[in-house]
This record gives structure tokens, C-alpha cells and sequence, in this order.
């Protein structure tokens, strides 16, 4: 796998969208990260060798919509969303109430996340552990194998070019299985379906900031072959499950609704029922 980082050009406009700050503020952090670690220097890690778990068979479960419980501190725009923040124990939590993966926020600025939760959810648990941050660079997965991670998170509107298909390449490189996430039919029109596992929709618009759940449902299929489906956002009850079933999407990621919860694994087990 390749050691040097992809380098994105912003979109020429006259507004500056939380996404490219939050994109460009994770370049400036791998900087500095880069030089307290090399990227050679992340394969010494204790957990870089670890056997990595099978996380596109983890939500793989015929007849049922698996669950990806999220572990997040905070968000740009509702601040702390949990206070009483124990990576550890919301990990627990999540796999005994029936999660089938579990996805951990590491962005710091904006999420106050950190690669340390992703290191002790993964050893504490036995599911597949997903890293989910802003990739931009082959560093950030080399990275995630190193602090345990199982699986990483590819946003296709933050990539240009051939960087999405690149990213891929280096996360298979890594052992590591992707969740290829798209926003809109644009970035549809960068995903290679014969390269990809996991296909992901996030069900909120990034221009409005509306959630709708059907929108994404109609664009997860749209993808052809065997492909895992993942609906992302807005997702908080037991009929918005019964609807994925009712539409043959694999999976739901959640987090923010779990982390309101008085036991986030209580809000898992109810929503699962």
C-alpha cells in the first residue's frame, strides 16, 4: 500500500460547506500525526497484526436488518450529544443487546471522537469494529488497522477522480473491508459495484440537511449484484427497520438516537425488539 496521501481540490464556489472544513481540517491533523507516527512505524503497533473480522458477512443475516451501533461523543451541529461518554461500556452494551457491528467516530475537532476509542472498542468486543472519519489519505487506513479497526468508512463526495477506487484498493491492501458511502446519484456515478462490498446511503441531504429515508432507499437500489446495503441517518424506530426489510436493505447504521438513550444498549434492544 502506498504511503503518500491523495491529494482534493475544493470545488470552486462561493461558499465553503462544513464538509470541506471538516475535510480540510483532517488533512492538517494527518500532517501532525505523520510525524509522531510514520506510516511504517503504524504496522508496530500491537493491534496492526491482529486477525481482522468479516464485517460485509457481519451484516449479512437473511430475513433480518442488522444493526451497526455507533459509539459518538458529539456532532458540528447538535455539540454533546452524550455526557456521561464511555466507550468501553456503550461497546458492551451494543453486543449484548444484538448489534452486528459496532462504528466508532474518530474525528476529534468536529466529532470529538478519537482513535483510542477505536482501539479500546475494538479489543473490548468481539463484532466487527468500523472506522468512521473523513478518509482522504492512505495513511488514515493504515491507520485504522493499527487501532484495531475491522472496517473503514469511504465518503464518495469527498473524493475526485479515480481517489475513491484508490482508497478501496488500499483498505483491501489493508485487510480491511470498506463501507463505500454516497450521498446523492452524482456520487453514485463514482462507485465501481463490481469493486465494492458494502454500499452505503446516507439518508440525509447534505444541501438542505433533510433526512428521507425513502430517497435513500431508492438510491441503495439502484446498486446491481451482491452488494451489502447500508441505510445511514434518521433512523429511529422499529418500523423504519421493518421498512428496510420490506425494501432488502441488509443494514442500519445508528448512533446519535442510541446515544440519547439512558443505555444506548437499551435503545438497541427496543428498536430491535
Amino acid at each position: 500500500m502506498r504511503p503518500n496521501g491523495i491529494t482534493r481540490t475544493l470545488n470552486k464556489k462561493s461558499t465553503i460547506t462544513i464538509l470541506d472544513k471538516i475535510v480540510e481540517q483532517a488533512r492538517e491533523d494527518i500532517s501532525k500525526r505523520k510525524k509522531r507516527i510514520s506510516y511504517q512505524g503504524l504496522g508496530d503497533l500491537d493491534d496492526y497484526e491482529r486477525p481482522r473480522r468479516d464485517f460485509a458477512a457481519a451484516l449479512d443475516k437473511p430475513g433480518e436488518v442488522s444493526v451497526i451501533a455507533e459509539i459518538k461523543k458529539a456532532s458540528p451541529s447538535k455539540g454533546i450529544i452524550r455526557e456521561d461518554f464511555n466507550p468501553q461500556r456503550h461497546a458492551a452494551q451494543y453486543q449484548e443487546a444484538g448489534a452486528s457491528a459496532i462504528s466508532v467516530l474518530t474525528d476529534k475537532p468536529f466529532f470529538q471522537g478519537d482513535l483510542e476509542y477505536l482501539k479500546i472498542v475494538s479489543r473490548e468486543t468481539t463484532l466487527p469494529v468500523l472506522r468512521k472519519d473523513f478518509i482522504v489519505d492512505f495513511y488514515q487506513i493504515r491507520e485504522a488497522r493499527a487501532f484495531g479497526a475491522d472496517a473503514v468508512l469511504l465518503i464518495a463526495t469527498i473524493t475526485n477522480g479515480s481517489q475513491l477506487s484508490e482508497l478501496h484498493h488500499a483498505a483491501e491492501e489493508a485487510g480491511l473491508t470498506a463501507l463505500v458511502e454516497c450521498y446523492s446519484e452524482e456520487d453514485i456515478q463514482k462507485v465501481d459495484f463490481n469493486q465494492i462490498k458494502v454500499y452505503g446511503v446516507n439518508n440525509r441531504d447534505l444541501n438542505t440537511f433533510k433526512v428521507d429515508v425513502h430517497r435513500g432507499i431508492e438510491l441503495l437500489n439502484r446498486a446491481p449484484g451482491p452488494v451489502i446495503k447500508v441505510s445511514e441517518s434518521g433512523l429511529t424506530t422499529r418500523e423504519d427497520l421493518q421498512l428496510l426489510k420490506e425494501n432488502k436493505i441488509h443494514a442500519a447504521l445508528i448512533g446519535e438516537h442510541f446515544m440519547r438513550q439512558d443505555a444506548p444498549g437499551e435503545g438497541l434492544k427496543a428498536i430491535l425488539g
